[in-house]
């Protein structure tokens, strides 16, 4: 029998719905400039990016958690598909001391990351998914996997791209599902945005009204900078809502993958045996090692809760410093982040000007940014699920040694805006600059 050449075979043919699938945009870019540093730091290059496109925490892992890890990194066995017991059990009681929430261990769920419980929420109900626009990156992307079908509420600058509860009831009233799935990420990326309680309370009324269940996105609760201010939406609307949260931002662990859900009040027994049966077929347990390790980042600890403090107030010194400096630029309009480490900046008051340099549509955007000399990086367009004719780009403040600026703030936290203005310029010099270049960029678009 002749053997076929190894040129002559066919190339694997891959399902449609997946080849469809982009890389989400700040994966590639951020895979790009590290790759570009890397390089350069063998030779010498001609330029370096202004990062602003990859929203990963800067800071080191909390010292307890590392030395946990270590010492769980024998534990090689299978375990429970939801997630251990004592992981379980630390989570409900965390969820407890700094969220109010009262929730037994059996409503939690583990997860090998927030993203894939997400994921694991729109695959397990019924009904359309609603995602505000401008969101996340990753949202539209599963609902596409699975081709569930999904709607898109636009969110206007003049209420701070929250949710408006009186567009949500005009738009809910015209569609004709029996449930709907509506996504609420809270403090919102990527405008920094937080809700207030009364303003949940309001979505919370029209969500019973139309039976909407409601996945809210908490992984960056812990970041909001006035934190006693920080609703959870499992406390106002407690039948219907799935919490999700995980150690990725806060604890500056995305690569550990462990997050988890909080199952809502109403059917969580049946939810719970749903989340065992897709965890059980499609990735068996979350890594045994690092669920034993965490349950250290959710016991009390004094040196994790000074971490909070501490990286929180970075971020606030970092978000105002920069949103502030980009709104001062002519043409640009920029959010104030009140939580997380992102804050929008809507280039519409210059579209027309943008046109006539080639920058087509929301897209184009971030290629623009990104030429030569400006090399300024941005997510913008079908990254942010914004509309074609809409020029915004999510700003990821996170671009500086995360370890020397928090080894700083714990040995003399900043006391005022003039000592917080100069703790970014001393340790965020690259971002820094980027004002300057976004300057440039928009004086040559607009010139």
């Amino acid at each position: 029998m002749e053997m076929s050449k190894p040129e002559d075979r066919k190339t694997p043919a891959i399902e449609p719905y997946v080849d469809s699938i982009a890389m989400p945009e700040n994966l590639k870019v951020g895979i790009m400039i590290a790759e570009a540093r890397a390089k350069c730091s063998t030779i010498s290059c001609p330029f370096d990016y202004h990062a602003f496109a990859f929203g990963q925490s800067p800071f080191p892992v909390p010292e307890p958690l590392v030395q946990a890890l270590k010492d769980s990194a024998a534990l090689g066995h299978y375990s429970a598909a939801e997630g251990i017991e004592q992981l379980r059990v630390a989570i409900a009681d965390f969820n407890k001391r700094h969220f109010g929430i009262d929730v037994e261990p059996g409503r939690i769920v583990v997860g090998p990351g927030t993203k894939s419980l997400i994921h694991d929420v729109f695959f397990i109900l019924q009904g359309g998914v609603i995602i505000p626009s401008p969101s996340w990156i990753g949202y539209f992307p599963q609902v596409k996997l699975m081709s569930k079908h999904f709607h898109t509420l636009p969110l206007r600058p003049e209420n701070g791209y929250r949710i408006d509860p009186d567009q949500l009831d005009h738009f809910v009233s015209r569609l004709h599902a029996e449930q709907h799935i509506l996504v609420l990420n809270n403090p919102h990326n990527p405008t920094g945005a937080v809700y207030t309680e009364q303003h949940l309370r309001a979505i919370a009324e029209v969500a019973r009204k139309h039976n909407i269940l409601i996945v809210a996105d908490e992984i960056y609760a812990l970041s909001t900078y006035e934190f006693d201010r920080f609703v959870s939406m499992a406390k106002i609307y407690p039948e219907g809502t799935f919490v999700t949260n995980g150690l990725s931002k806060d604890r500056s662990a995305g690569g550990y993958r462990l997050g988890y859900v909080v199952l809502p009040e109403n059917g969580w027994e049946r939810l719970a045996d749903a989340f065992r049966k897709v965890a059980a077929t499609v990735f068996t347990n979350t890594a045994t090692p690092i669920q034993y390790a965490a349950v250290k980042a959710f016991q009390p600890n004094e040196t994790i809760e000074r971490y909070f403090e501490a990286t929180r107030g970075i971020h606030r010194a970092m978000g105002t410093y920069l949103s502030k400096a980009f709104a001062e630029i002519e043409g640009l309009e920029v959010t104030m982040p009140e939580g997380g480490f992102y804050f929008f900046v809507n280039f519409n008051g210059i579209k027309d000007a943008l046109r006539k340099k080639g920058v087509s549509d929301s897209n184009s955007l971030a290629h623009a940014l990104l030429s030569h000399p400006y090399h300024f990086a941005a997510v913008t367009g079908d990254a942010c699920l914004l509309d074609p004719d809409d020029y915004g780009a999510r700003i990821a403040f996170v671009d500086y040694d995360g370890a020397a600026a928090l080894e700083a703030w714990l040995a003399s936290p900043p006391s005022g805006p003039d000592e917080r203005a100069r703790f970014v310029e001393k340790h965020a010099p690259r971002m820094v600059e980027g004002i300057a270049t976004l300057k440039h960029w928009v004086k040559d678009m607009v010139g």
